[in-house]
């Protein structure tokens, strides 16, 4: 399976990344990881690859990782389309008291507007 994974900084999007690599070991899934300026998030971008790298390195998992500048859902949807990904995951969504998921602006974009699956990992 082709899977795209969008990340931008935040706890949730590196949680979203760990268990999309533990997925890719156990299924040989074709990973490549989408970096997006989150303005909720403190590291770069930059920093953020860098990161990511590490994390794929440290799991032995051969990965593209490329940087996507301008508006982050839109870059991640158009990417998974252009690129023919089978699945766009992101991290991301948490409930309220009431069990309602509330989901940050990127991740409620991505799955509005995705034609691709789309996984939530929380």
């Amino acid at each position: 399976m082709k899977v795209l994974v969008g990340i931008g900084g935040s706890a949730d999007g590196f949680n979203a990344l760990d268990r999309t690599i533990e997925r890719s070991q156990e299924a040989a899934d074709e990973l490549t990881v989408a970096v997006v300026e989150n303005p909720t998030s403190s590291p770069s971008p930059d920093s953020v690859a860098e990161m990511a790298e590490r994390r794929l390195a440290d799991a032995g998992v051969a990965a593209d990782v490329v940087q996507l500048a301008g508006h982050p859902g839109s870059e991640l949807v158009a990417m998974a389309e252009r690129q023919q990904y089978d699945q766009l995951v992101l991290g991301g969504g948490e409930s309220s008291p009431l069990g309602k998921v509330s989901l940050g602006q990127i991740a409620e974009f991505v799955v509005l507007n995705a034609t691709v699956t789309v996984t939530l990992i929380r």
